[in-house]
């Protein structure tokens, strides 16, 4: 098994000096260079590589004679603004780690066995999660899709085109060949620490959504404008993301966090006149996150009212709920010596793909701390050894 080889190789890959941490923005130079890294470890294994015009890609390894719709494995390359290591590229690793081992076993698949990369899982440059994935399914429509743009105003098309891509914006061909795909990824929790277990098995991923809220005001003098005097979009958004955090309080488990703001015209000594800021929110169930989305609107639309400002609310990417095909979970946590089946409150490309219909099953790898989106992110070399493991018990399960 090449594992520990191929992490030392990728890890560098983007990787902050400052801080740690990872800048993998999609279509920049470090994802690229990661992507190419992906692509000479495909060639050394000698597997058959197609890409779509999007910047997804799947490895195929079709001995002759093997035909049919194959088992895929895979995950992403990019990460969150000063991100982790693990999210996403453990997946990618341990995908081909596992085809080693599977070779090492002398397994011949009576299915072709692929290895894939999606563009953008995070949205950290686009705003849009799991981008790769939806345009490979169709989810986001080839209009919305051109609309995209990133902070500095760069339109998708432009950054894909930038680094010779040519975007191919309908449904992929790539998925015509996947009849079932496995996700390996970093848990970012500590179900599996509590359980004292390495590898659990996906049952379902919360529903979850980005929302935009913009509170307009009006600009002043921070010295001058007397304190009653005021239309301050500032104290409404910071009275609404109290709200938010109250409410998600008294709820069981739901999640809402504002981890994004611009301010205009963004000067210490002024007073702003408007506030944008995104609100991530996760629930248990789709009626409980319209709900939780209802009651933060409400409660802000009220503050404002109170502060002479306005508040609007626009949903910018709402994922539903997604109940994994319970009868593979069943059969792969019973290959695995009983792996637990937990739920995840993190979206993920397997939740696309199992959208559309495709069998689904994610593995996940204890993460000891529960820390994620974060320099701290962090998995035990033999914890990801054992992922590797399961992945190729998983992958001769379904093609062997």
């Amino acid at each position: 098994m090449d594992f520990e080889r191929m992490w030392r190789d990728l890890e560098p890959l983007g990787r902050s000096a400052a801080s740690g941490g990872y800048f993998r923005q999609p279509f920049g130079a470090a994802e690229r260079e990661c992507m190419a890294w992906y692509v000479e470890e495909c060639v050394r294994r000698g597997l058959s590589l197609e890409h779509d015009g999007n910047g997804n890609a799947i490895a195929w390894w079709r001995p002759e004679g093997v035909t049919g719709k194959g088992v895929v494995t895979g995950s992403h390359l990019d990460s969150v603004l000063d991100g982790g290591a693990f999210d996403g590229p453990l997946g990618v690793v341990s995908g081909l780690a596992a085809y080693d081992v599977l070779r090492d076993r002398g397994l011949t698949p009576s299915r072709p066995i692929g290895f894939g990369v999606f563009v953008e899982e995070e949205g950290s440059r686009f705003g849009l999660a799991c981008l790769g994935s939806r345009l490979a399914t169709g989810a986001i429509t080839p209009a919305a899709a051109r609309e995209l743009r990133d902070r500095e105003g760069v339109a998708l098309l432009d950054a894909m085109a930038s680094t010779g891509l040519e975007p191919a914006l309908g449904p992929s061909r790539l998925l015509d060949e996947i009849g079932t795909f496995v996700e390996l990824h970093v848990e970012q929790g500590r179900d599996l620490v509590l359980r004292d277990r390495p590898i659990g098995v996906a049952s379902a991923i919360w529903p979850h959504g980005r929302y935009r809220f913009e509170v307009e005001g009006e600009a002043n003098h921070a010295g001058t404008t007397r304190m009653e005097d005021r239309r301050d979009p500032m104290l409404t958004y910071a009275m609404t993301a109290l709200a938010a955090n109250k409410q998600a309080r008294l709820g069981e488990g739901p999640r809402a966090t504002f981890g994004r703001l611009q301010v205009e015209p963004n000067g210490t000594n002024a007073v702003p006149s408007k506030v944008t800021a995104w609100l991530d929110a996760r629930c248990a169930t789709e009626a409980e996150l319209d709900e939780l989305i209802a009651t933060i609107t409400r409660l802000g639309e009220d503050r404002a009212g109170r502060d002479g400002t306005s508040l609007s609310m626009t949903p910018e990417s709402v994922s539903p709920a997604v109940d994994f095909d319970a009868a593979l979970a069943g059969r792969l946590s019973e290959s695995l010596d009983a792996a637990p089946i937990i739920p995840t409150q993190a979206g993920h490309d397997a939740g696309i793909l199992s959208a559309t219909g495709i069998p689904t099953a994610m593995l996940f790898v204890r993460n000891p701390t529960g820390v994620s989106h974060s320099p701290a992110e962090f998995a035990e070399t033999a914890d990801c050894i054992a992922g590797v493991t399961a992945l190729a018990d998983v992958l001769e399960e379904l093609a062997g």
